[in-house]
């Protein structure tokens, strides 16, 4: 059947001639402002665990809950095109978050400053890149292979917004009217679902965090002759959740790289190490004075890192022959773009003139920009990248979905083409790792935002959308999330930030105070006690002191050692104080590729151990990513996405023996699960329990007095949070969450 044939035989819901609302200016900001809050909560995810989950279901269910408050109060009820509009505007915060926290806080593990401008530039410019780049490919990849290319969550959106469509919306589709319909019936019911999950989730998180409720983490180390081995679950709802979306495979997969970590590597070099006499590189002391935590930071994560590096240029590989094919289809769908646009609306794209002059504007800005020290070179490499995967992200989304598109992998390979070439060149100073890892993020955030706004064209293709009005839609709402999100980036860093008393760690140290130019003030809690302003000292060798940033008196003294909030060694503030960092584990990878490549200093045989894990995995027929991650992170960040993998499971196979269901395809049971009560809840909990997450960590500062005098209440007076039966007593709540999420999730027996 030719092409167009093809495209004409399907019909959307709400036809091409009917004219509905849709760019409304409520139902855009209403999308530009969940896409807000969702991004904050998948970026807070991304720098836990180094994934998100797509956004596109809670927001479009949330859009449709509140459109119907407004219409009983006296406001206009709402057409589907509407609820496409604020679904498309609000799924650009997720994407852009992932890009941002896979890339950006390397620039603070290579020792440089978070600044906002470069963070801002980065977000603003490569998510507005994705979709300009995205666009000329619509009618290829969105119409024509209609039924070659499914999107999966696109499609189950699409799904979401018929099923709670209005009267207004029925009538324009054809359809009969009737009132307290069971779909309009089934629509309540899941804003309910989604809403409460958001309660439930910021609830927990707060009698948990703030009031000190319960241990956050419980967990036991072990003794001989498993020394040094420990398990722990960090019991939070957001993480619940992510297992519970990603499902029962993948959670177990990333868990079981948990397992290998803390119950055999981190053992194994105890057992192997702890009669040594002798340091043991790139370790600082001997393994025999090292716990856990000491014996993971020194050796486990290169391994981890060298393993997920490996996963993820695996994983490009395999899709070469789709990355060919996909470069044809972009190809070919740019001279398509030139054509006059068709008169019809749901045919309508941004003008191909105003594309091009838009990426060249990008593409031009990118240049200049001081912040991301760039040059043509890295420009060029942009462009040629940026395209390239921006067409991989967008066909790998239609195909396997967004969860499993592997947009790190092809960050991964951005930097190390990117570093290679620099190599060659000669350009390995400390200017050129901003430059690298600029491209780097750049090409993932675009790459990101591609796939992302390919789903929502899906959705919109479905149900009857104007693609331009969508497009405007999503780069208004890329725009709005990329400014936020910075900012928000900053915060959490900084509210977790550690400034370590130089004397502990290079006592009687001193350099040159008359060379330092640049100067910074404490942030976060201990500024409260500490207002002066130090010159900084970025200091670059191991010797007398640990490499790093550090605060310097004006006659050359070490006063801190600046520990930043991601991806940070120390975890007490000098007053005893607990402090959670945040890991980014594909962070601290893209970190790794730069100082690899351009300056050669990785621990090359680490590495490698994690490299050989990888394969050996892709040899048994294992995905090596997923278990990679796991290595990388804490177990206390994969067991519990685990439980809620288990969870799903559960759920997936009660449900699944129903009559009802029986008869249905492995394909239409998943796709059933996907968009299932069980997943509402778990995208409440994630984003309940993440933003909560945030306020607690960016009002760390104002809040101090509370949060000691809530410390002390707790250890003396209260046996969830202290005491030996405390590990067990802090899952009796978490119990109570994981038992409502199942509750939620099992469908009702046909009567």
């Amino acid at each position: 059947m030719p092409k167009d044939a093809l495209s004409t035989s399907v019909r959307p819901y709400i036809p091409a001639e009917a004219q509905l609302p849709e760019m409304t200016f409520r139902a855009l900001l209403m999308g530009v402002i969940l896409g807000m809050v969702f991004g904050a909560s998948s970026l807070y995810l991304v720098l836990k665990v180094g994934l998100t989950v797509s956004a596109s279901i809670p927001v479009a269910v949330i859009a449709i809950t509140l459109f119907g408050l407004a219409k009983k109060v006296g406001g206009k009820d709402s057409s589907i095109l509407e609820n496409s509009i604020t679904q498309t505007a609000g799924s650009a915060g997720e994407s852009i978050a992932f890009g941002l926290g896979v890339t950006m806080p390397a620039i603070l593990i290579l020792g440089f400053d978070l600044e906002i401008s470069r963070v801002m530039l980065v977000g603003v410019l490569g998510g507005l890149l994705g979709i300009l780049m995205m666009i000329p490919m619509r009618r290829t990849m969105i119409v024509d292979q209609h039924k070659e290319l499914k999107f999966p969550e696109g499609t189950a959106c699409a799904e979401v917004l018929k099923a709670a469509a209005t009267d207004s919306s029925r009538i324009a589709a054809g359809e009969s009217i009737q009132k307290d319909s069971a779909a309009a019936q089934d629509a309540k019911r899941r804003a309910k679902i989604i809403f409460g999950g958001f309660g439930i989730g910021l609830l927990y998180k707060v009698f948990n965090v703030s009031f000190k409720g319960w241990k956050d983490t419980p967990g036991v180390e072990f003794g001989a002759p498993l020394k040094a081995g420990s398990i722990g679950a960090e019991i939070s709802p957001e993480l619940l959740g992510v297992g519970y979306i990603i499902g029962p495979r993948i959670a177990a997969t990333m868990a079981a790289g948990g397992v290998l970590s803390y119950l055999l590597l981190i053992p194994m070099i105890k057992f192997f190490g702890d009669k040594l006499t002798v340091l043991v590189s790139p370790g600082t002391k001997l393994i025999s004075e090292m716990g856990p935590h000491d014996v993971r930071g020194a050796y486990v994560l290169y391994i981890g890192a060298g393993a997920v590096a490996a996963g993820g240029l695996i994983s490009l590989v395999r899709s070469l022959p789709m990355i060919w094919r996909s470069l044809s289809v972009g190809l070919a769908s740019m001279g398509k773009g030139s054509k006059p646009a068709s008169t019809l609306r749901t045919e309508q794209d941004i003008p191909l003139k105003w594309v091009i002059i838009g990426c060249l504007a990008i593409l031009a800005v990118i240049t200049v920009a001081t912040p991301l020290h760039m040059n043509l070179l890295g420009a060029l490499l942009i462009l040629v990248f940026g395209f390239l995967f921006a067409t991989v992200s967008s066909r790998l989304t239609g195909e396997i979905g967004s969860s499993s598109n592997p947009i790190s992998g092809m960050a991964v390979a951005t930097l190390l083409f990117t570093c290679l070439i620099f190599l060659i060149m000669g350009w390995t100073g400390g200017q050129y790792y901003v430059t690298a890892l600029s491209v780097g993020a750049i090409v993932c955030i675009a790459a990101s935002n591609a796939g992302t706004t390919s789903q929502d064209l899906k959705t919109g293709f479905l149900v009857g959308a104007t693609p331009r009005l969508q497009q405007y839609a999503i780069l208004a709402g890329a725009l709005s999330s990329a400014l936020i999100l910075g900012p928000i980036l900053l915060k959490l860093n900084d509210a977790s930030t550690i400034y370590v008393p130089a004397a502990h760690v290079a006592p009687g140290l001193t350099t040159d105070a008359s060379k330092l130019l640049k100067t910074a003030q404490l942030q976060g809690p201990q500024a409260e006690t500490d207002g002066k302003t130090y010159k900084v000292w970025q200091k670059t060798d191991t010797v007398g002191g640990p490499a790093g940033k550090y605060l310097v008196a004006d006659d050359g003294k070490l006063v801190y050692l600046v520990d930043p909030g991601i991806n940070g060694n120390y975890h007490k503030r000098p007053d005893g104080t607990e402090v959670k960092k945040y890991d980014a584990p594909k962070a601290v990878l893209m970190s790794y590729i730069i100082k690899g490549i351009l300056d050669q200093q990785l621990p090359w045989t680490l590495v490698l151990f994690g490299v050989m894990i990888a394969v050996v995995l892709e040899m048994a027929g294992v995905a090596s990513l997923a278990f990679s991650v796991g290595v990388y992170l804490p177990l206390s960040s994969t067991l519990p996405i685990f439980i809620g993998g288990g969870i799903r499971w559960l759920v997936d196979r009660r449900n699944n023996q129903l009559s009802h269901n029986a008869e249905l395809t492995a394909e239409q049971k998943q796709a059933a699960g996907d968009r299932s009560s069980g997943v509402l809840l778990a995208s409440g909990y994630i984003a309940g329990g993440a933003l909560a997450g945030i306020i607690i960590a960016i009002t760390a500062g104002v809040l101090t007095n509370f949060d000691q005098a809530m410390a002390n209440w707790a250890e003396h007076s209260n046996p969830f949070y202290e005491g030996i039966n405390s590990d067990a007593l802090s899952m009796l709540p978490y119990a109570v969450i994981m038992v409502l999420l199942y509750w939620v999730a099992r469908e009702k027996k046909p009567a």
